[in-house]
């Protein structure tokens, strides 16, 4: 008998970024994207700002209000309405620039097994996407894979809080002792989810070496079609 026999799963709570796409690259998109919109429409902060700068500036603010830290939507808004505000310009242009960037923050690009991983998984477990960044699964290539998502601005915290792992709880109904967490990160999703009661699979796609401090994962895959055979071994 396997150790999913032993311990039913029910619920498969998925981390998106770094571990169903890579984050970096449609991160740096939508950063020239919104970039390349105040050249045209607004030449003052282009001038003023290239995309480092930017990126600079929103990390300051960031610091600056760390009770919205999990708020990264807000906190992008917030910072260009700063400088909208700096150089005399209507505050509209914060609304429009943030508006971009989470249009270009939605297209990502999924790893080539990951959609149809999913859609397999879909079939014997609940999914549900909890995410500390902003990327809205349903404007994204795998729309019609999860059951429910949640951001960590729709919940007031980020991870390792547990408030990600509660609201997948709570809409699906199922326990989190027979829930199945995947994630990238060893201290942000694998640790997180382990104090929870939870089972966990950590997502090691580069050879990464496991934090000595921290106990090892129940499992570990190099990517999801290692997954669904973890998983469906005894379907």
């Amino acid at each position: 008998m396997s150790y999913w026999s032993l311990h039913p799963v029910q619920l498969l709570t998925f981390d998106l970024d770094d571990t169903l796409w890579p984050c970096m690259p449609v991160i740096q998109a939508a950063e020239r994207a919104v970039h390349d919109w105040f050249r045209e429409a607004v030449p003052v902060i282009a001038e003023c700002y290239d995309i480092d700068s930017l990126r600079e500036h929103r990390i300051r603010v960031a610091r600056e209000n760390p009770y919205r830290a999990h708020d990264l939507t807000g906190i992008r808004l917030h910072g260009y309405r700063h400088l909208a505000r700096r150089h005399g310009l209507d505050e509209a242009i914060a609304e429009q620039a943030n508006a971009i960037f989470r249009r270009e923050r939605n297209k990502v690009t999924p790893w080539p097994e990951v959609a149809e991983a999913l859609r397999t998984l879909r079939e014997y477990f609940v999914l549900v996407a909890v995410s500390n960044g902003n990327a809205q699964i349903e404007h994204t290539p795998l729309a019609d894979c999860f059951h429910h998502a949640f951001m960590a601005e729709e919940v007031g915290a980020a991870k390792p809080d547990p408030a990600l792992f509660h609201a997948a709880a709570d809409v699906s109904g199922i326990p989190l002792s027979r829930a199945v967490h995947v994630g990238d990160d060893p201290h942000r999703d694998v640790e997180a989810a382990r104090r929870m009661g939870m089972q966990t699979v950590w997502v090691n796609r580069n050879g990464m070496v496991w934090p000595e401090d921290l106990p090892p994962p129940d499992h570990t895959v190099s990517d999801l079609c290692a997954l669904v055979a973890l998983l469906l071994d005894d379907h």
